[in-house]
């Protein structure tokens, strides 16, 4: 059987609490990368193809491991090519450099502003230029997104590019089923709203909030941030997105008061929920492919080239975060409902997904809607698991919701005294190991008292570090 190793924050049959999902970090700062990560997962998994998380690690120090247990490692990633992300981006090159399996990478994107101005990128394009050729060694092709990122890296030269999109949206294979339930939305629709941080502090994403939280009672906000899910279960304004008071996932908005807010740590129970609503609109990508998976209407707010150049592609109506922002009367939910039309993307997404497929086969890889059950045992076995709802503003005081958390707490204690003692143990033993070999050095000439100092510096270092 072959063996696939996929970069995603955890296997879509893995179920864990609110609390450990967000100490863990699960969703890699951003819940939206569970949705493709997933969709991933379940296109790749076939009767002769195992499909195992990796849980984002990039250590070189597990290439031979990898290279010796897996047959090939898939990388779906999003806007791995800004700023922002090139630490990780230049980890992800080492290890794939060492790499002697094939490596193949999902629907990367290149983010800058609406213009496809890429003057922002010049910075780090060393990094994505190693970061492209360690794949381009290891596989036929590399699957970008959307208009942009192939054209900025065609720019660099790599002619080895495909437009694939972004597999999320192949979560159903060449189905995907969007239609609007109602002839008009009115007050007593029910609408989903998305946002991040930057769109909310520097784009007036706040203003289309408040306008709509006013005319609209039974709306709700998703939020995708880490941060945004620590709020609501712990009210934690640690991070420095808590200085942003007009997103509504901060305890002093008030649709958090309202409980009006929530966040999902399993793309299972984001796509059911959204079931039931009419709209969904903002400037969250995976946020609103959540409700078109779910097949509810959706329209995105371009706020960057990375949703963007997705929308375009797969023809989800969409706008431009800052008209929309001169104009909030536009950006009325009603208005951009009765606007949006979804025959490009349901009548294109057959060829859409047919590209996609052949990308994957051109790269080795079947999947599970030409070589398997269609993703059936997939939905089978998601079914019977028991995902945790989506995490609520934390507005009450009885005993359950103070039982689950401060519990929680309590194991967290009892571990981390596990491991001080166990620390001290070894602090304690190196302390004696070095004493020893200090007073025996001391006698020696000064240089070797020196290489003495040296040699007992590591198991301390060692010591110290097996504690973090």
């Amino acid at each position: 059987m072959k063996r696939i190793l996929l970069r995603s924050g955890k296997s879509p049959y893995d179920v864990v609490t609110v609390e450990e999902a967000l100490h863990r970090d699960v969703i890699a700062t951003n819940s939206g990368n569970l949705i493709f990560s997933d969709a991933a997962h379940k296109i790749l998994e076939t009767p002769d193809t195992e499909v195992v998380s990796n849980g984002i690690p990039s250590e070189v120090s597990a290439a031979a491991r990898i290279n010796k247990e897996y047959d090939a490692f898939v990388v779906p990633l999003a806007n791995a090519f800004r700023p922002s992300f090139e630490g990780s981006l230049k980890r992800m090159t080492r290890l794939i450099s060492k790499l002697k399996i094939p490596v193949v990478v999902l629907g990367v994107g290149a983010q800058t502003g609406v213009s496809y101005n890429p003057e922002r990128l010049k910075r780090i394009e060393p990094s994505v230029r190693e970061f492209c050729a360690a794949v381009l060694d290891r596989s036929a092709s590399i699957g970008v997104r959307g208009e942009f990122t192939e054209q900025y890296l065609r720019d660099m030269g790599f002619k080895d590019v495909e437009v694939i999109g972004c597999p999320s949206l192949f979560m159903h294979g060449e189905s995907l089923p969007v239609h609007k339930k109602a002839l008009e939305l009115t007050p007593e629709s029910r609408i989903a709203i998305n946002g991040s941080h930057s769109a909310v502090r520097t784009q007036g994403l706040d203003r289309i909030i408040t306008r709509t939280h006013e005319r609209y009672p039974h709306l709700r906000f998703v939020g995708q941030n880490l941060s945004d899910a620590r709020q609501l279960h712990w009210r934690d304004l640690s991070d420095p997105n808590a200085a942003v008071t007009a997103i509504p996932t901060h305890p002093d908005h008030p649709m958090f008061r309202e409980d009006k807010v929530r966040v999902y740590v399993d793309p299972f129970t984001w796509v059911d929920d959204l079931r039931s609503f009419d709209f969904s609109f903002g400037s969250r990508i995976h946020g609103n492919i959540a409700a078109l998976l779910a097949g509810t209407p959706a329209t995105v707010l371009c706020g960057d080239s990375r949703t963007l150049e997705l929308c375009r592609y797969f023809e989800i109506p969409h706008r431009r975060l800052d008209q929309a922002v001169k104009d909030p009367e536009s950006a009325d939910p009603a208005k951009l409902y009765a606007e949006a039309d979804f025959g490009g993307l349901v009548g294109g997404h057959r060829e859409r997904f047919e590209r996609f497929t052949g990308f994957l086969s051109r790269n080795g890889l079947q999947n599970t809607f030409t070589h398997g059950d269609g993703g059936a045992t997939f939905e089978e076995q998601m079914r019977t698991l028991a995902f945790p709802a989506g995490i609520r503003p934390w507005n009450d005081v009885d005993i359950a919701s103070l039982t689950s958390r401060f519990g929680w707490l309590h194991s967290r204690i009892d571990e981390l005294s596990l491991d001080n003692a166990r620390l001290e143990k070894e602090l304690s033993r190196a302390g004696v190991r070095a004493a020893k070999t200090a007073a025996a050095a001391a006698a020696q000439p000064t240089s070797a008292y020196r290489r003495a100092r040296r040699a007992v510096g590591k198991p301390i270092r060692r010591a110290l570090g097996s504690g973090g």
